[in-house]
């Protein structure tokens, strides 16, 4: 290319408390506002860690070296980058601050590097779960908007662990889908299908990421639960999951994602339940009702979040797209 057809502002003489400034100009030009934003923050924060804790050539080698090995073991059922932003507490924290939460609707918590698009659709009352070791597990809930409104018609993904704590795609010899499946709710926002119990686990640690815990003397280890996703048009897209009370690790989950008002409690199958849903009596029943909210009210409490944030921090911001950018008008 010809340099007299780049047109950029000039830089020389480049130093430790100007490469931030220069940066941030060249950075500066293109048409997207909220690219021109991000990038401007992501670089004013990285360079004042940098010089905040003196980084070393060995460390920040260390660091690439590191992001290499994270991107090499990553594969299609294993996303190692998820991990790691699940161990930093950064996944729960894009979660909350995208999809906040008026009073008495379900809280979201973390996707982990698990779920998969291959799960089959079934109807209600079917076995998602084929594992004979597993104690099988009766789930029964129902979906309604805040005000107690049945949501009929909602796509519900569900993944669960098998009785030894891992994933079907965590196996070699796996013949398909297993522990998962995606329902769809009645006209009376019911679900319900039969399951196991689920079981405490490790997270994937047999690579970088699992070294970084190991390094920060952390454990890999999270507490019992099971995956839920809810879809439907003009409702707000929610990621949660049900974690079982007294579970070990409870208080400790390595990637941050348990929260009270997602812990449950199982109750035990009478005649009547029994004999309704097809199980033995006994057997451990979990319900749960989850409330979802409108994309709307979403949107409403996003913005009025975002702006009450940018305030706070004394940034003269405007919202594009809901989504705050410089107010340089």
């Amino acid at each position: 290319m010809d340099p007299k057809h780049v047109k950029v502002p000039p830089m020389m003489d480049l130093t430790i408390d100007n490469i931030t400034e220069n940066t941030v100009t060249i950075n500066s030009q293109g048409d997207d506002q909220r690219l021109t934003y991000v990038m401007e923050r992501l670089v004013t924060h990285l360079h004042d860690f940098a010089r905040e804790t003196r980084l070393s050539t060995t460390e920040w080698m260390a660091a690439l070296n590191f992001l290499v090995r994270v991107g090499q073991i990553s594969s299609d059922v294993r996303h190692e980058f998820i991990l790691l932003s699940d161990i930093l507490g950064l996944s729960l924290l894009v979660d909350a601050i995208d999809h906040p939460k008026p009073p008495a609707s379900t809280e979201g918590s973390v996707l982990g590097p698990f779920h998969t698009h291959e799960a089959e659709t079934i109807p209600n009352g079917e076995l998602i779960a084929h594992d004979p070791e597993g104690e099988p597990c009766l789930v029964v809930c129902t979906i309604k908007d805040v005000q107690g409104n049945p949501i009929e018609g909602v796509k519900i993904d569900i993944w669960e662990t098998d009785s030894t704590g891992h994933y079907d795609v965590q196996h070699s010899d796996r013949q398909g889908p297993d522990g998962r499946c995606v329902m769809n709710s009645d006209k009376e926002g019911v679900f319900w299908f039969k399951a196991i119990v689920p079981v405490p686990y490790p997270i994937p640690h047999d690579g970088p990421v699992g070294q970084l815990l190991k390094l920060l003397k952390r454990h890999p280890w999270r507490p019992a639960h099971m995956h839920f996703m809810f879809e439907k048009k003009g409702w707000d897209h929610l990621i949660t999951a049900l974690y079982m009370r007294n579970s070990p690790y409870e208080t400790s989950d390595a990637v941050f994602g348990v929260k009270k008002s997602l812990i449950v409690d199982y109750s035990t199958a009478d005649a009547a339940i029994a004999k309704k849903y097809g199980v033995k009596e006994g057997s451990k029943v979990l319900k749960h009702d989850f409330v979802l909210v409108s994309e709307k009210e979403t949107e409403r409490l996003r913005d009025e979040n975002a702006l009450k944030a940018m305030e706070k921090l004394g940034r003269k911001v405007k919202l594009l797209n809901h989504l705050p950018v410089p107010d340089v008008d």
